[in-house]
């Protein structure tokens, strides 16, 4: 079973060296690519003011947070829930240098000891996408994952988004490279296929309908790189 946490967050400011702290989490749960519908969510009273940049994108006012729990009152829960997981972040130096300065506020080790690895997936889109915008909203665009609904910043709803990205961006793929397994290879032997009775060899022509399933294919592949596949292309 592979366990993987997408997970989002929002804070008053940009740099947690200087005191800016969190005050959104989002969490969802993959399970074996699939969502299972436990997240994890929840606000937190920073002590602080947000800056103005900041409280524009999220719209999370002080006043809002001032009775919600502090982050020593949910770290045990967050920890427990992203124990020994996966964790899925856009940008992650971002969110794990603010986790990180949270959880050494309260005397307990980083936030990285506690999960079993960290995937970038702005790192990833990068890969995949050279000289492209590769932000979230640029991903949804590209990967057709509707966003219209995504008026502020928020981190739950940015977490589920991220989680369709990173699904299409891996879509029938379990890791980024691609590796060619020696066994697989089939070796062709010319003096069987030069021997071979050619008057009994069957010859299955494909039906009007696997046709019309294959051009199915080819149209969804040239909408998803918004262009033609090779396979479209003129002989």
């Amino acid at each position: 079973m592979t366990r993987q946490i997408v997970l989002d967050t929002e804070t008053t400011g940009l740099n947690a060296r200087t005191g800016d702290r969190i005050i959104e989490i989002g969490c969802v749960e993959l399970v074996d690519r699939k969502l299972t519908g436990s997240n994890f969510h929840c606000y937190i009273n920073p002590e602080r003011n947000s800056e103005d940049g900041a409280l524009a994108v999220h719209g999370l006012t002080t006043e809002f947070l001032s009775d919600k729990p502090k982050f020593a009152e949910i770290i045990k829960e967050f920890q427990d829930y992203v124990h020994g997981a996966e964790i899925v972040i856009h940008n992650a130096p971002f969110d794990v240098g603010f986790l990180n300065a949270e959880f050494t506020r309260l005397g307990f080790p980083l936030f990285n000891e506690y999960v079993s690895h960290i995937t970038d997936t702005l790192v990833q889109a990068k890969e995949l996408h050279p000289g492209k915008r590769n932000s979230l909203d640029a991903l949804c665009v590209r990967y057709e994952i509707s966003n219209s609904h995504r008026k502020l910043h928020g981190a739950l709803l940015d977490a589920e988004l991220l989680a369709d990205v990173f699904l299409a961006m891996s879509r029938g793929q379990n890791s980024f490279s691609i590796e060619v397994q020696e066994e697989n290879k089939i070796e062709i032997i010319p003096e069987i296929i030069s021997d071979a009775p050619f008057d009994d060899i069957l010859i299955c022509h494909a039906q009007g309908s696997e046709l019309a399933d294959h051009e199915l294919l080819l149209s969804i592949l040239d909408k998803e790189i918004r262009g033609q596949s090779i396979w479209h292309l003129p002989q």
